[in-house]
């Protein structure tokens, strides 16, 4: 789907044309919707789309009269339950009069820049929209990153309660998505250097503090991501020790009542063989091994207690 946005007189609208000082948002384009805006903007297809590879990397690179600029956002995993993201690449085109983003879906990040929910924001300002558009990415991995730590601490409570594999699963694939994080901020944070060291974008005063922020923003996301992996793994090798610990302890009481129980098994054993044995014709005899093996097995279960066995 292609919509093209245009600033006038402080408010965003939307337009059919593409003139300059447009925005053209791309998400999951057709061929013809890339084809178009190729040859109105004389940019290669090939650049419009890469950001359309799911397994497209982070990076920045300065074609013939635009530069293109390629980042991982996070997105939301529907259907794999609370707190389950992944990341997928943002592709952004700045030309001289234009700027292009294609990605894959309808991301909470664009939508909040269509919606007017971000101060500041002018289409004809590109430069500036890179900028904000990466300190939003940033702040939404924080966000995402908040949500994974209390989704664990939710986990958490309900495992002190109960240990079921379908906790163990969701800390599991929450760990899963703190390692999409951690692999795509390091990406984004390769372009950010970039981004300060050369001139690929021009910038303007006002836009140096707003790129610091950026920096400053996608470094302290990394920190967190690395605390809470940190966090999540020291969490799931501890509910791995109770769990093994529980069944080594339901293993040694099985055991023991299995030694209990045996020992009426043998006594009975030996006087149900078929050869002379005491009490062979007294009436009583049942009752004396009866009260034998009862004692037998109280006296084991005692031994046991105090050994901690039981």
């Amino acid at each position: 789907m292609m919509k093209i946005y245009r600033t006038q007189d402080k408010q965003l609208t939307r337009v059919d044309d593409m003139s300059e000082g447009t925005w053209i948002c791309l998400n999951s384009p057709t061929d013809d919707e890339v084809r178009r805006v190729a040859a109105t903007l004389d940019i290669e297809p090939a650049d419009i789309v890469a950001a359309t590879d799911p397994e497209e990397s982070a990076r920045i690179s300065l074609e013939d009269g635009y530069t293109v600029i390629i980042v991982d956002i996070p997105i939301k995993v529907e259907g794999a339950g609370e707190g389950v993201y992944s990341t997928i690449p943002l592709g952004i085109v700045k030309t001289a009069e234009h700027l292009i983003t294609v990605c894959l879906k309808d991301s909470h990040i664009m939508r909040d820049f269509a919606l007017g929910r971000v101060k500041g924001f002018f289409t004809n300002k590109r430069t500036r929209f890179i900028l904000q558009i990466l300190y939003r990415n940033a702040s939404r991995y924080l966000q995402y990153l908040r949500q994974i730590d209390k989704k664990t601490n939710a986990i958490e409570n309900e495992l002190q309660k109960t240990l079921r594999n379908s906790e163990l699963m969701q800390l599991m694939r929450l760990e899963k998505s703190l390692v999409f994080f951690a692999t795509s901020l390091k990406s984004n944070e390769i372009v950010l250097e970039k981004l300060l060291r050369s001139d690929l974008i021009r910038r303007f005063p006002d836009d140096e503090d707003l790129l610091e922020d950026v920096i400053i923003e996608n470094k302290q996301a990394i920190e967190m991501c690395a605390i809470y992996r940190d966090i999540l793994s020291s969490t799931m090798d501890a509910f791995s020790s109770v769990i093994n610990n529980n069944v080594n302890d339901i293993m040694k009481v099985l055991t023991s009542l299995t030694l209990v129980l045996s020992i009426p098994t043998l006594i009975a054993s030996i006087w149900g063989m078929n050869v002379a044995v005491p009490f062979e014709g007294s009436s009583v005899g049942f009752w004396v091994l009866l009260g034998v093996s009862l004692l037998a097995s109280v006296v084991s279960i005692i031994i046991l207690s105090r050994r901690k066995m039981l």
